[in-house]
């Protein structure tokens, strides 16, 4: 053997030294990617506006320990319960259901100057969006965090949302004339998002999505992927529901969907249909260890989620176990 080859020299140990620690080094990055894939996800705020007074978690959490029941009749504020009700669930163009839960909080109330929009946007504005904008604010009051130090940061908005009672509403008592910019801007899925990232400055990933009862969960799951993926630092993720007119529920209660006393009795033998509600929540969320890293109030941590879909059944609305259970096991 030449001086060159001989397996002991020097020049061959640093050699090899030099591949162990690029394995070495190598090692460690997948293991921090494996890592990041599933790092758990922390809750450092929250906010909401529910049925039966629960405008804070507190009050919320309140309500679920006493047990409380929020269903009420439909408010004369929404529609006229008597014009459309009949006990006879095949009656055409009637809902054989007289109750659901409701806000008690005004939905006609919006502090427009403190969001910097006019009275002629306001008019046209959904008021799922005006609550969007309020529990937003306020879950991130919650969370200790400045609005204004999130002006550019890559924080995203995940929004769930499916319906669109108050375009419906404007529809019915607007000329085409009356119409404007302001219309399409205050009743679309993906102004709802973009105006609060709008409001607060926020570069992140931003959007609605409508997945029906299920949309605020799925967007939980992408907020959970987004932050993972290092796509945004901090996320938004929210959900909201307004029961403006009685169409929505005329149409579920045509396919026998609803239950008869406006509650859902989930897991017993006793249920006959869900119970519509509406209402705004709002979660704050980081990865874990930078929520550590600053100090954060951890509320929560999210470990694993995961998204489906029931695939066939015996009918397009109707649950499928077996699938269901596969998503919960994933």
């Amino acid at each position: 053997m030449t001086p060159h080859t001989q397996p002991n020299t020097p020049e061959v140990l640093s050699s090899t030294k030099r591949a162990l620690l690029a394995l070495q080094q190598m090692q460690v990055k997948l293991e921090a990617l494996e890592r990041a894939k599933t790092e758990p996800i922390a809750i450092v705020g929250m906010g909401c506006r529910f049925p039966g007074g629960a405008d804070t978690p507190e009050a919320f959490w309140n309500l679920l320990q006493n047990q409380a029941d929020a269903s009420t009749d439909v408010p004369k504020s929404r529609w006229d319960i008597d014009a459309y009700y009949d006990s006879n669930s095949d009656a055409a163009g009637k809902m054989y259901t007289r109750r659901g839960s409701f806000l008690q909080q005004p939905i006609d109330r919006f502090d427009a100057s403190f969001f910097e929009m006019s009275r002629q946007e306001v008019a046209m504005l959904d008021p799922q969006q005006r609550l969007l904008l309020e529990v937003c604010w306020e879950s991130l009051e919650r969370a200790g965090i400045s609005a204004g130090e999130l002006r550019g940061t890559s924080t995203g908005v995940f929004l769930g949302m499916m319906s669109h009672d108050y375009l419906h509403l404007v529809t019915d008592s607007l000329a085409l004339s009356d119409f404007n910019s302001f219309t399409g801007t205050g009743n679309s899925y993906s102004t709802a998002a973009g105006r609060i990232a709008y409001f607060l400055g926020l570069q992140g990933p931003t959007l609605t999505l409508d997945t029906a009862c299920s949309s605020s969960l799925v967007a939980l799951h992408l907020a959970c992927q987004s932050l993972r993926l290092q796509e945004c630092s901090l996320a938004l993720t929210a959900g909201v529901n307004l029961m403006l007119s009685p169409i929505v529920s005329v149409v579920a209660c045509q396919g026998h969907m609803l239950a008869p006393d406006g509650k859902c009795k989930t897991f017993d033998a006793s249920a006959d249909g869900y119970g519509r509600g509406e209402g705004c929540g709002v979660v704050v969320l980081k990865r874990l260890s930078d929520a550590v890293a600053a100090g954060d109030q951890v509320l929560a941590v999210i470990r694993g989620s995961a998204v489906n879909h029931d695939g066939p059944s015996s009918g397009l609305t109707v649950p499928n176990g077996v699938a269901q259970e596969k998503v919960i096991r994933q």
